[in-house]
């Protein structure tokens, strides 16, 4: 890894390099870092299928005439579940049953980098389960899953299948009669504090940072990001991300592109 004076030096470098070059910067990047974390956001899951919230095809801008006179963060907000249960339901089971989703390149490159021992945790907005179906296990999911269901009285566990496949308007308990409820946050809820302690705790002992998928626009990503003070900030977004200015390395190309090129540089092979 080349030695550099100063941060102005070592942020010229860096900004001057392109194409496989670059890519190999990333590489030598997570070779010599001792702690290193993903940052992820919806971007991660569109090459699956899933679209994202505020991209001209994002979910925000697919209501549907049934849901057009409803703000989207309205329908997905804890205020929408306890007033008008039967109109979140409707709207949850039509937009965010992603069940059959598949892992794509990024999700396989991050479980295959954990398992190499060159990546130590992941941080993800996405609610989908896609990285631990790609094989990840340091997962922390700060905004919840599709694939955990609760009843909100006696607390019993369901899977997605039975919130989903349900045909009642508004899924109830079998066992004490109450609602079931998805284990996801929503507008106007507090992040899961386990998960969202232990996101804390790896941005600040990491000392590589690798942000993919986000524009950081969503508030709870932007805090953990500016927690980061370690040695390697790599950013891979196909737009504008927020902290652009302080990242050594800067991607806008596909993630799955971008993770494929360096783990074959990294480790060879098929990360599956």
């Amino acid at each position: 890894m080349k030695d550099f004076t100063n941060q102005r030096e070592k942020a010229r470098y860096y900004r001057s390099l392109s194409g496989e070059r670059k890519t190999e910067a990333f590489c030598e990047m997570l070779e010599e870092s001792e702690m290193t974390v993903f940052l992820g956001g919806a971007g991660v899951s569109t090459e699956s299928g899933i679209p994202d919230f505020r991209s001209k095809n994002g979910l925000y801008r697919k209501s549907g005439r049934l849901f057009s006179r409803y703000k989207p963060e309205y329908l997905l907000s804890s205020k929408c579940l306890s007033d008008r249960p039967e109109l979140f339901f409707s709207y949850y089971r039509k937009n965010l049953d992603c069940r059959n989703a598949e892992p794509n390149d990024a999700h396989k490159v991050l479980a295959a980098l954990e398992q190499e021992g060159k990546l130590e945790g992941l941080v993800t907005q996405n609610i989908d389960g896609l990285h631990q179906k790609a094989g990840s296990r340091k997962v922390q999911e700060i905004h919840g899953s599709i694939l955990r269901n609760y009843c909100t009285y006696c607390r019993k566990q369901y899977g997605p299948d039975y919130l989903f496949e349900n045909k009642d308007p508004v899924p109830l308990c079998p066992d004490c009669g109450r609602m079931i409820r998805p284990d996801v946050t929503l507008y106007g809820e507090f992040l899961p504090q386990p998960a969202y302690d232990n996101a804390v705790d790896l941005m600040n002992r990491a000392d590589m940072l690798v942000i993919g998928g986000t524009s950081l626009a969503v508030g709870s990503a932007a805090q953990l990001a500016h927690l980061f003070h370690g040695r390697f900030l790599v950013i891979v977004n196909k737009g504008p991300t927020k902290l652009e200015g302080k990242a050594d390395l800067v991607f806008h190309e596909r993630i799955g592109t971008v993770f494929r090129e360096v783990y074959d540089r990294i480790c060879g092979g098929n990360p599956g």
